[in-house]
């Protein structure tokens, strides 16, 4: 049975819109309407392996930033179903401790997906438009792994919080260790022999929503582009599962602000 031209032409149409729809970039998030502060400071700590030590150097020099919070939005492009979405994000931060996500996949810049994501108070709150789970144990320690893994935008903070420490492993490759609870997660993280920032981070994460923590190889890099105003990091980052192969979310930062007040934003939904 022969397909009415006319059928065809509207499916032609619509294949059109969907994929022209998908490549108008979302309009950016109203800057935070605090600025960073003057920062303080403190010396560069001794006995730090060589590649750890190399990379503070080049980011900051002798002396490192106490950072306690930052806001952070920007542009994205997410493939959870294996369609390349735009997106715009924000990321609000309490270091070390608390984060939370607000996340919209676009198209034709209106955003038809939203993710309202947070580990705030040791709790994790996941939302979807196809559920939401709360302290599930595997959410937990996926969201446990991306606040550290999103740290890497504010390094100083692997140096300045007494919980966190480093461990050698060669001249390019050191292991990084966070808490988790009581106990400890890690990441190994790569350095760029050339430049001496990291260039990939490496972890065991959970993906899955459920009770058992079922672990896959997770990897954050920093991409070529442009940098974080005024400094040497890369403004750019993918994140990938290793049984994909490719990653399945871009971020793009355009702003970022440390230590302002998030004291209630951080407890919020949406931009």
């Amino acid at each position: 049975m022969k397909i009415p031209i006319i059928i065809l032409c509207i499916l032609a149409v619509l294949f059109f819109l969907g994929w022209l729809g998908l490549q108008i970039k979302p309009k950016s998030f109203l800057p935070y309407p605090e600025t960073t502060p003057q920062l303080k400071t403190i010396p560069l700590p001794a006995g730090l392996p060589m590649p750890v030590e190399r990379f503070y150097k080049t980011v900051y020099g002798d002396r490192i930033p106490v950072i306690e919070t930052a806001v952070i939005k920007g542009q994205a492009h997410l493939s959870p179903f294996g369609v390349k979405l735009p997106a715009r994000f924000l990321f609000v931060h309490n270091a070390g401790k608390d984060y939370r996500h607000y996340i919209e996949a676009t198209w034709f810049g209106f955003p038809f997906m939203k993710v309202n994501e947070s580990y705030v108070d040791g709790n994790s709150h996941f939302e979807l438009p196809m559920g939401t789970f709360e302290n599930d144990p595997s959410i937990t320690q996926g969201a446990v792994l991306g606040l550290w893994a999103e740290s890497a935008w504010f390094p100083a903070i692997f140096l300045t919080d007494e919980r966190v420490h480093w461990e050698p492993v060669d001249n390019k490759t050191a292991m990084l260790f966070v808490p988790f609870g009581e106990q400890e997660e890690n990441f190994v993280v790569r350095f760029d022999p050339e430049t001496g920032l990291i260039d990939i981070m490496e972890t065991m994460r959970c993906r899955d929503a459920g009770p058992e923590l079922h672990k896959i190889l997770w990897l954050t890099k920093s991409l070529p582009g442009q940098t974080i105003p005024g400094s040497k990091l890369s403004a750019v980052g993918s994140a990938t599962w290793l049984d994909q192969g490719k990653p399945w979310a871009i971020f793009t930062l355009e702003e970022i602000h440390y230590n302002v007040d998030v004291s209630d934003y951080i407890r919020q939904k949406g931009p």
